[in-house]
């Protein structure tokens, strides 16, 4: 596993990958993390998590490293946590999308990600984070799409993700990139083109890092555009079929220390 000369750039996913199922970062990998600055290499947390999810992190790993947000959409500064860029999808294209979506499937709800918090459909359950957080709005469909967001997504009660995820693609893949990282059927949209991997090229050109000198880790399909950009992927032992399929290399799962295990032989 050991190389000639360790990445100089380390991207992991959070959910699923780096972090244990109950959402904590263990003591094994935070120290993980810590060795990869040391080293002068840069640490880069790409996750489809918005800003306001990433507060227990940033404290975790001791306000280390930068965070790609919402699959792509948003820089995020853990040092300051403060967004230092993003990308929007525009109100006339969030109509349409909800539009398109709301003709032709069925029983989807609608939330949306702003840059200063969240809103969300009557008809939108919501998880055990938002239920727990503050500023997150109930309104209609046209409240909902009257300002640009980071991130639209799109819930339905019974649909699998990736049949789910392939509607989604064939009605509005056109205006929007679509993804999914959980095991229900709910989409995740951002601006059209915007993925991990195009926000991670971007940050890795403004170090002069190449892709063959980039190592990342994940475990759902909105990893998978990270993974294959990357120079060397790994998939944590629990991820998803496709992700497994596409890596090239296998790791212990996330409840193992998977992510570490691999930082540990490389920043020896």
């Amino acid at each position: 596993m050991r190389t000639l000369a360790p990445p100089r750039l380390v991207a992991t996913d959070l959910d699923g990958t780096a972090l244990r199922t109950d959402g904590t970062i263990s003591p094994r990998t935070a120290a993980a993390f810590a060795k990869v600055e040391e080293t002068g290499a840069v640490l880069v947390f790409v996750t489809g998590r918005p800003p306001r999810w990433m507060s227990s992190v940033a404290g975790a790993v001791r306000h280390r490293g930068l965070a790609i947000c919402a699959n792509g959409a948003l820089i995020y500064d853990l040092h300051t946590e403060r967004i230092v860029e993003s990308h929007l999808i525009g109100v006339d294209v969030l109509e349409e999308v909800v539009s398109q979506l709301r003709a032709n499937v069925p029983e989807l709800a609608f939330s949306v990600e702003y840059e200063g918090g969240f809103a969300h459909e009557s008809d939108f359950p919501l998880g055990g984070w938002d239920r727990k957080a503050v500023g997150g709005l109930r309104v209609g469909a046209a409240t909902l799409t009257s300002r640009p967001c980071f991130k639209l997504l799109a819930l339905h009660p019974r649909m699998e993700p990736d049949p789910l995820h392939a509607a989604v693609h064939d009605l509005v893949g056109h205006l929007v990139t679509a993804t999914h990282s959980s095991g229900r059927g709910l989409i995740e949209m951002s601006a059209l083109g915007v993925t991990k991997a195009t926000a991670l090229a971007a940050l890795a050109q403004q170090y002069a890092i190449k892709s063959s000198q980039v190592v990342a880790f994940g475990d759902m399909p909105n990893d998978l555009p990270m993974l294959r950009w990357a120079g060397t992927s790994y998939a944590v032992a629990n991820a998803h079929p496709d992700v497994l399929a596409a890596v090239d290399h296998v790791t212990a799962a996330n409840n193992d220390d998977g992510v570490a295990l691999v930082l540990e032989e490389l920043y020896k």
